[in-house]
């Protein structure tokens, strides 16, 4: 009923929304391709397309028929290369996960380029996750290769773990903000007057981590690194945020580093893998990384001290 003639013929009719152009692009008399489709309606008992003398458009059944058409006349056409991959070790999906403090659309953008000139039948999806969420994509999700999971050690021993080095953290408030005209470390009474900022952890099954809050503090919660960094700008409130993110404003003078009591232990972060069923890309992925490929610079942007 609806063999690759057909679907060919079917999608070159909508694209082309002429039964006669059609049939010039594909060779055809205006009368076989229109027999095909006729054919094909009373098989299915349904009509594709709406006929008038001047036009022609889509049912809503062929609008559907004709989504779920191109994907398979797609397939259909790849498939004997996407075949010769699988068989040649090569992942037909990639599922990367990347922590928030290390994400950049610009790196995944390089990064994306290059894999798909080396893989172009791989399907590649990228997720970004705040602190446990990393390690709970891979443990609990579809992750297989994760950049900047949380610590120096694997949360099971069937991941491989490549420490990639430190995230440092200052206490920073806008120039104006009351907490930068306190000379001397800030005690957590004082703190305890304005809000922490952090970034919520996204993991669903593990454990939550909060980035820092004081017992009795009021939390404002935001989505990502970038929001933070505007908030504690535009004087919000006062917190921690990493070194090389924040010095830049630091050495304009629009941020104020803060001395607290109860400081920010650095972060350490690593890359983390399947042991088992690694294929081509996984591999790449990893060299990549393990080599210091430019690729990857982009990706340390707030990494200060480097494994």
């Amino acid at each position: 009923m609806l063999d690759q003639e057909t679907i060919k013929t079917f999608i070159t009719i909508v694209e082309c929304n002429s039964f006669s152009k059609a049939a010039k692009l594909l060779f055809k008399t205006p009368a076989t391709i229109t027999y095909r489709i006729k054919a094909l309606e009373q098989q299915l008992g349904i009509q594709l397309f709406k006929r008038t003398t001047r036009s022609i458009s889509l049912t809503l059944a062929g609008e559907h028929l004709y989504q779920h058409c191109c994907n398979w006349h797609r397939w259909i056409e790849h498939m004997p290369e996407e075949l010769k991959e699988i068989q040649n070790g090569i992942e037909r999906q990639v599922n990367i996960t990347i922590n928030n403090i290390l994400y950049s659309p610009e790196a995944v953008a390089e990064l994306l380029v290059y894999l798909k000139k080396l893989f172009p039948f791989t399907q590649f999806n990228i997720k970004r996750q705040v602190y446990m969420g990393v390690w709970d994509s891979l443990l609990n999700g579809d992750s297989h290769f994760a950049i900047g999971a949380t610590g120096w050690e694997s949360l099971d021993t069937m991941f491989n773990i490549y420490p990639i080095g430190e995230v440092t953290w200052i206490f920073v408030a806008e120039k104006d903000h009351p907490l930068a005209k306190i000379n001397g470390k800030l005690s957590n009474e004082t703190l305890r007057n304005f809000d922490a900022i952090n970034i919520e952890d996204t993991s669903i099954k593990m454990s939550k981590r909060i980035g820092w809050l004081l017992s009795g503090q009021r939390e404002i919660l935001v989505p990502n690194l970038q929001t933070k960094l505007l908030c504690h700008l535009k004087g919000v409130s006062a917190g921690f945020l990493p070194k090389t993110l924040c010095q830049p404003y630091i050495d304009k003078n629009q941020l104020v580093p803060c001395e607290v009591i109860n400081t920010r232990l650095p972060s350490q972060l690593s890359l983390a893998w399947k042991k088992n069923n690694m294929g081509k890309v996984i591999n790449e992925l990893v060299t990549l990384f393990t080599n210091n490929n430019p690729i990857t610079e982009a990706f340390y942007k707030n990494i200060d001290i480097k494994r």
